[in-house]
């Protein structure tokens, strides 16, 4: 039996529910000491994958060829590309520039693993940051606009960061 998910774009005016319940009979699954439930509210919604790279026009030129999702418009931020999916309907892909010594993923090894972080918006950070770290999660260090949006490492260690909306 699989479990609907409803979801909604931040350009939307109206934000549901992000989980559809499942139906009783199906068991929750494990995630090392934490048991999900199928029954529980989100406290996100998935709304942006952003892959660290050099070149954040150059790559997106590149995946806006491979999706057919249109390019931001011109004007934004050289540091930062975004394509949204045309329809509205889920997560964004974005590409963020980071310093001239990248270097890229070694996959599958793990010299230099994969360089990706994902974004949740939330409408209350402070709310967002007390049930992420309920689960889990830890608060990284560096917070360069804590307003806006914080970062925070999952259990194995991969950074995400919750985003007001």
């Amino acid at each position: 039996m699989a479990t609907e998910l409803s979801l909604s774009h931040p350009s939307d005016d109206h934000r549901g529910s992000a989980l559809e319940s499942a139906p009783s009979s199906v068991q929750p699954p494990t995630v090392g000491a934490v048991t999900t439930s199928t029954k529980t509210r989100a406290i996100a919604r998935f709304s942006v994958v952003a892959l660290d790279c050099p070149d954040p026009a150059a790559l997106a030129r590149f995946y806006s060829a491979l999706t057919g999702w249109p390019l931001d418009p011109p004007g934004q931020s050289d540091g930062w590309v975004q394509l949204d999916p045309p329809d509205g309907r889920g997560a964004a892909l974005a590409f963020q520039k980071v310093s001239s010594e990248y270097r890229p993923p070694q996959w599958p090894g793990q010299d230099v693993p994969q360089q990706l972080h994902i974004d949740f918006d939330v409408s209350d950070l402070d709310e967002g940051e007390r049930e992420v770290l309920a689960i889990g999660a830890r608060k990284h260090e560096l917070q360069p606009a804590p307003d806006r949006f914080r970062i925070y490492l999952d259990p194995a260690g991969h950074p995400f960061c919750l985003v007001r909306v």
